[in-house]
């Protein structure tokens, strides 16, 4: 299944046919906010379902751009992810993590999929990244179970700004990734039942056509099961939170010379089996 927000209105995309507004077909059991709708996961994928299966053809739903906002818009709580590939810690000059190191990305940052990136200084770096979309209230999940936990997987960017985030005596990593715009994800919501493995996507990253990043998931240091095993562990997550799960290496503040954003830059995120996202930096 895949669930997008269109027009901030909770949208079926059946590989089908057209795109289902999700409140109107189902006479309104189901909210048109697409937020709402993780608090009722189970029925509503259950009623999708049902949906999907009256459906017949093999022509993706077509939806305007413009029209796609954040697949989970207001979360009530959002984890990212540090240092959770080996060459971008290797790139970093850091030794690898015995546990994932986490910080938060303020739920006002979160965006949707397309549109433009201001930039409040000379100092913004990339950083691709598969999040994950909590699906059910999940506390002390065991590693085995927690794909059960998620409602689905997209695209998301860590937007960075080095000199806030790595400024001392403590860095303040959440404070650095949380100007406006710095949380875009999308296009869509795909739910794990998709992919042959949800283990295993390649995710890549583009600014201006050059590619800058490119790895699959599957060389995480701490896969998407161990991390909702380990998060959850400590405090419970909730239906519609978001996991940004790590960035691989070629990240600009990286580069010897450093490499960071500048307006009229266009950075591109995919991840297979999911879609892309895009960015256009402003000054």
């Amino acid at each position: 299944m895949r669930m997008a927000s269109v027009a901030h209105r909770l949208t079926l995309l059946p590989a089908g046919g057209d795109a289902i507004d999700v409140a109107r077909l189902s006479d309104h059991r189901f909210s048109s906010d697409p937020q709402a709708v993780y608090e009722r996961w189970g029925e509503f994928r259950d009623w999708a379902a049902d949906v999907g299966a009256a459906t017949d053809g093999a022509a993706e739903a077509v939806v305007a751009p413009e029209s796609l906002g954040s697949p989970a818009p207001s979360p009530r709580q959002v984890f990212a992810i540090g240092l959770n590939y080996t060459d971008h810690a290797q790139e970093a000059g850091l030794g690898l993590p015995e546990a994932p190191p986490t910080f938060t990305k303020f739920p006002t940052c979160i965006t949707g999929p397309y549109g433009e990136l201001p930039l409040p200084s000379g100092a913004v770096d990339w950083e691709v990244e598969l999040v994950v979309v909590i699906g059910r209230r999940a506390h002390r999940v065991k590693e085995e179970k927690a794909w059960e936990y998620v409602a689905g997987l997209t695209v998301g960017q860590d937007f960075s700004e080095r000199e806030v985030q790595l400024a001392g005596p403590a860095p303040q990593f959440s404070l650095g990734k949380s100007f406006p715009a710095f949380g875009p994800i999308g296009p869509w919501l795909v739910t794990p039942d998709e992919f042959d493995d949800p283990d295993d996507l390649e995710l890549s990253c583009t600014v201006n056509g050059e590619r800058v990043q490119k790895a699959r998931t599957s060389s995480m240091i701490f896969p998407v099961p161990e991390l909702i095993a380990r998060l959850s562990a400590v405090c419970p997550l909730l239906p519609g939170d978001l996991i940004f799960t790590g960035t691989p290496s070629g990240v600009g503040g990286a580069r010897n010379p450093r490499k960071f954003l500048a307006p009229g830059d266009v950075v591109v995120s995919r991840v297979e089996g999911i879609g892309e996202i895009r960015q256009h930096c402003t000054g």
